[in-house]
């Protein structure tokens, strides 16, 4: 059955995204809590990490947050020696931030705690519903990245 030109499925697959991304959510901070780190330090740290040194400014638009609250979030990331302030190589009056190992250590093991809880609540599917669903949400996901 259709509501408004949206199929029982789609609204479905929304309603249980919304839900397993609130369950994961709330499972990340549980895990962070282990690490002594706060959730935007985290989501710093992965932006960094993907997008490789950035400035304040680059961050701040990466984060939708303001660059005063960014400097004071790198603030407190630098003397938790997650990552450090450096001037780039060609421009000496620009300042990018660079992760320092432990803040690429955090990262992973708080990556892999979320795959090993992820892994424990899929263990009655068998491997090729584990297989479908992953295309699936590889498909959505590509479907959806560019917006």
């Amino acid at each position: 059955m259709k509501e408004n030109g949206i199929s029982d499925n789609v609204a479905s697959i929304e309603k249980h995204l919304r839900k397993i991304d609130y369950i994961i959510r709330l499972k990340g901070r549980e895990i962070l809590n282990d690490f002594n780190i706060t959730i935007p330090q985290f989501s710093a740290l992965q932006i960094l990490i993907y997008n490789g040194e950035l400035t304040i400014g680059e961050l701040s638009q990466k984060m939708a947050l303001a660059c005063s609250t960014i400097t004071d979030l790198v603030d407190r990331m630098e003397k938790n020696q997650l990552v450090v302030r450096k001037k780039d190589d060609r421009d000496k009056r620009v300042v990018r931030i660079e992760v320092l190992p432990k803040g690429h250590e955090i990262v992973k093991k708080v990556l892999e705690k979320r795959v090993k809880f992820l892994d424990s609540k899929m263990v009655d599917l068998t491997e090729e519903e584990k297989i479908s669903l992953s295309k699936g949400l590889e498909s959505l996901y590509n479907a959806m990245k560019d917006n």
